[in-house]
């Protein structure tokens, strides 16, 4: 791990839209931040030529190791922790992009266990998850009684296999809905599109994969938008008989056929600033599973709602920096935050 002094040391694997958008940020910001690239790896390295620097694309990920990564950014594909995860544990942190790979029970077992043994994190970002670390302590209490993440997309937006790319042919031109059942079941067969459904079903862990409920809808109107509709239920009330809910929506702007909505872009950087942040000397990171919180530019993006929580998270942050630059830096952040904020919605 990287040490007092020493910049720390990051790794992306995946060069798609967000791969690239994290390896621009990296480059041009990550130096104030106390960072910088360890490697970029993509299957197609063509992909990289003009893009990345030579000295910085890795062509063989069974070297990884040789790059010295402090955090491993997975942004790729969910095979890529089903095949890597574990060992990337042995040797850094990791951020997993693809947590429906942890639909699979040995998988999710393996790289617990590597994170607790080899004193590393494990870390799952929030990404398009509204209310993440609330649903988590919900299911840490055990009142987490039921969980449904319902996300809406154009039908040129879900990369989808077997039965459910034949019937999104089927009803081709039509609103439809694709499935809607356990997300264990889902993520094999949309393992691209349903990542929001596992971190949920990582958060709502007394639930799990098998009773987190996930919907897909195909809908030709969403030209320009994701939608992502979650329903909380709570215990009942006992002196009213009143059952606890809470149902949130999240319009994500997208181009029609995108997978990746445009604030997640963001939300993904919020979340490598703060596990960079949180690896400062003397804060204590817990080993094992981090759920990361929910990005400072969305909580901002949304309004007056969350706007204790994302002045906490900023704090959070910045408290780690004793200096004239953090405080610097803690001003020209939050400024940019609050200028997306007000451009964007």
């Amino acid at each position: 791990m990287a040490q007092d002094g020493k910049r720390r040391r990051i790794g992306i694997i995946g060069f798609g839209h967000l791969g690239q958008y994290l390896t621009e940020m990296i480059e041009a910001e990550g130096q104030q931040y106390g960072f910088e690239l360890a490697f970029v790896w993509n299957r197609n390295q063509r992909k990289m030529e003009g893009k990345v620097r030579k000295e910085l694309q890795l062509e063989d990920l069974n070297k990884f190791v040789a790059r010295c990564a402090d955090l491993i950014v997975e942004v790729a594909h969910p095979q890529i922790i089903k095949e890597f995860g574990e060992e990337f544990l042995k040797h850094a942190d990791c951020m997993v992009g693809s947590p429906t790979a942890f639909a699979e029970q040995e998988v999710d077992t393996k790289c617990r266990e590597a994170a607790r043994r080899y004193g590393h994190t494990l870390y799952i970002p929030s990404g398009a998850l509204w209310g993440a670390e609330d649903i988590q302590k919900m299911a840490n209490r055990g009142t987490l009684k039921a969980l449904k993440v319902t996300m809406s997309k154009h039908p040129d937006s879900f990369m989808l296999r077997g039965e459910l790319q034949e019937l999104k042919e089927r009803v081709k031109g039509q609103r439809a809905v694709l499935y809607d059942g356990p997300v264990r079941n889902l993520c094999p067969l949309a393992p691209n599109n349903v990542n929001t459904m596992a971190a949920a079903a990582m958060a709502g862990h007394n639930l799990g994969f098998e009773q987190v409920q996930g919907c897909l809808v195909a809908d030709p109107s969403l030209l320009n938008f994701h939608i992502v509709d979650i329903e909380v239920t709570g215990p009942v009330n006992k002196s009213s008989g009143h059952e606890f809910r809470v149902k949130t929506s999240r319009k994500n702007p997208a181009p029609r056929g995108e997978v990746t909505g445009m604030a997640t872009y963001s939300s993904f950087w919020s979340s490598v600033l703060t596990i960079s942040f949180r690896s400062t000397p003397g804060h204590k990171t817990e080993r094992g599973l981090h759920f990361l919180r929910v990005s400072i530019e969305w909580s901002l993006h949304i309004g007056n709602v969350s706007i204790h929580q994302s002045c906490t998270d900023t704090a959070l942050l910045f408290r780690l920096l004793n200096s004239s630059l953090a405080c610097q830096q803690m001003e020209m952040i939050t400024r940019r935050y609050w200028k997306n904020a007000l451009c964007q919605y």
